[in-house]
């Protein structure tokens, strides 16, 4: 097993215990970030299952990704040529200006409609909640997602032309559908039933903060790898959900 598979797995790992533990947690703080079930089944089983679709489905979408960001010529997962400054340092430093940069739009944006400041899982559950975001979702909407359009399109579709232009075609789209995967937990958040309910300034700011995220994880994931994306999308969710989220 190569050192890339190795951490790999353990964040795939991590990822899942974090998921169940994590669901239990939101059934305990923060029930409405869960839907009620008429199934009786014990909440255990449940956050076993979360963590074994992370194992299952998150694994191998991410498996798949890491072959294909190779066959591109991404950095690897530990590529040798990136330093450890390259890979954790500033990645956390660009997070945490990005959480500070979600703190002062909401602060802002919230001034303009009647739902006020987007609100967030209760610590501790913020905690598990940002690990399952740092990893589950940069495998899915970064290390998949764009690997595997990119892939597709520049490598095999155009005979490997136009790779960079097509890296920020999918980074926008996939930027886009992130910020759209983050409507229905608003939706719960808030308690509303239909889109149509979301105030457009508060449209506005899920995409725009989701957006920026993305183009800056996107392009550490490509320069510097996976691991890289993760340290971004980690810490600003630190800022944003763990320590804001606590003090407000």
């Amino acid at each position: 097993m190569t050192r890339a598979i190795k951490i790999y797995t353990i964040l795939i790992i991590v990822l899942a215990v974090s998921a169940a533990i994590g669901f239990l947690l939101m059934k305990g703080s923060f029930s409405n970030l869960v839907p009620e079930t008429d199934l009786a089944v014990p909440d255990w089983l449940l956050a076993l299952a979360n963590a074994g679709i992370m194992l299952v489905l998150y694994g191998g979408l991410g498996l798949l990704g890491l072959f294909l960001a190779r066959k591109l010529g991404f950095a690897d997962i530990w590529d040798e040529k990136v330093t450890n400054k390259r890979r954790f340092l500033i990645p956390a430093i660009v997070g945490i200006i990005i959480g500070i940069i979600f703190i002062a739009v909401d602060l802002v944006v919230s001034r303009y409609h009647s739902l006020g400041q987007l609100p967030h899982p209760q610590f501790p559950a913020s905690i598990f909640a940002s690990i399952v975001a740092g990893i589950g979702e940069e495998i899915i909407f970064r290390l998949f997602f764009i690997s595997f359009w990119v892939w597709l399109i520049s490598y095999v579709i155009l005979r490997k032309r136009g790779q960079d232009t097509m890296f920020w075609i999918v980074t926008f789209f996939s930027a886009l559908v992130f910020a759209i995967g983050h409507i229905p937990s608003v939706m719960l958040l808030y308690g509303l039933d239909t889109v149509g309910e979301i105030p457009v300034p508060l449209m506005i700011e899920i995409i725009l903060l989701n957006g920026i995220l993305s183009f800056f994880c996107a392009d550490y994931f490509r320069k510097y790898g996976f691991l890289a994306a993760v340290s971004i999308h980690f810490w600003a969710d630190v800022v944003w959900h763990i320590i804001w989220g606590a003090i407000n």
